[in-house]
């Protein structure tokens, strides 16, 4: 399924972060992850996965480049193992690209058997999900782990609950299967969000990794995209009371949970809209918002 380009040599067993980007990437938290650790650190390619074995490209057709009268190029998406070097000189593993459509358990078998291979001593998955929190507060992660010793000093805020199934989550489950610790982030995006590219859910997945697995991953390279975002963000709350008080009930939802009291709410408990009023608020939100990108395109 995948071509060997050379095999890493580790001094100390690697952690391995597994990355796929598709169906839990909200606010492109994974995607600009993956986009910052290849741009600001050293890398090389271990292996390529074989696209056509894994790949649905009528589903996700490829972009293909136009100039003038022919074609010039051509993006085809790629499945790749990297060896990675942090800002400490740590190496460790990044298994990144789009989620595989096809042969999964297959999928799975062989990121299993180069971790053996390897001699991985951690796996780690990140994902970003859709969360009923403000933007106006720190984001939130899920830590959720193969051994109680790998979520230590993390509360769970879900309990038991089924969801579809996606690489990440599986190749998590199937690496704890094969005797690895495997363990996951997942960023907690502010739904109203989910579907735009929001750099601090980038960051924020950066700095859960640093802070569990102890590499040394800096998030400042995207401050600079999550000022803007938070800028645009912000001429939409401008005049807008109906988003305005959605913000505030989910600040209010959010400090009352984390047992904040500092902060007064904008509006009182009794006034806050139900889930409906929310719902439709948000998609007005987000109305507005396709409104005016497509305006600034055109």
């Amino acid at each position: 399924m995948y071509a060997i380009h050379q095999m890493p040599t580790f001094k100390d067993a690697p952690v391995l972060i597994h990355a796929f980007t598709g169906y839990v990437d909200a606010g492109g938290a994974v995607r600009m992850m993956i986009d910052h650790i290849l741009e600001s650190c050293e890398h090389h390619l271990i292996a390529t996965y074989e696209v056509d074995e894994v790949m649905d490209f009528r589903a996700r057709r490829p972009i293909l480049s136009y100039s003038v009268d022919h074609f010039t190029g051509v993006d085809i998406p790629a499945i790749q193992l990297h060896e990675v070097v942090d800002a400490e000189g740590t190496k460790f593993l990044l298994l990144a690209g789009p989620e595989p459509d096809y042969q999964w358990m297959r999928f799975l078998q062989s990121v299993s058997g180069l971790s053996h291979r390897i001699g991985v001593r951690l796996a780690v998955a990140v994902s970003g999900i859709p969360w009923p929190a403000p933007h106006t507060r720190p984001l939130g992660i899920t830590v959720h782990g193969s051994d109680p010793s790998l979520v230590q000093g993390f509360h769970s805020q879900v309990g038991d609950v089924e969801v579809p199934g996606h690489m990440g989550a599986m190749l998590e489950f199937h690496l704890a299967q094969e005797g690895f610790d495997s363990m996951g982030i997942t960023a907690q995006v502010p739904h109203y969000l989910s579907q735009f590219q929001y750099p601090q859910s980038a960051q924020t997945l950066l700095n859960s990794l640093s802070m569990i697995t102890g590499l040394a991953l800096s998030a400042d390279g995207l401050d600079v995209a999550a000022m803007k975002a938070t800028g645009e963000i912000a001429e939409q709350l401008q005049g807008n009371d109906e988003f305005t008080t959605v913000v505030s009930a989910l600040e209010h939802q959010y400090d009352q949970t984390h047992g904040a009291t500092q902060i007064a709410p904008l509006v009182e408990p009794d006034q806050m809209p139900s889930g409906d009023e929310l719902a439709a608020q948000f998609e007005s939100f987000l109305r507005d918002l396709d409104a005016e990108d497509g305006s600034k395109e055109n």
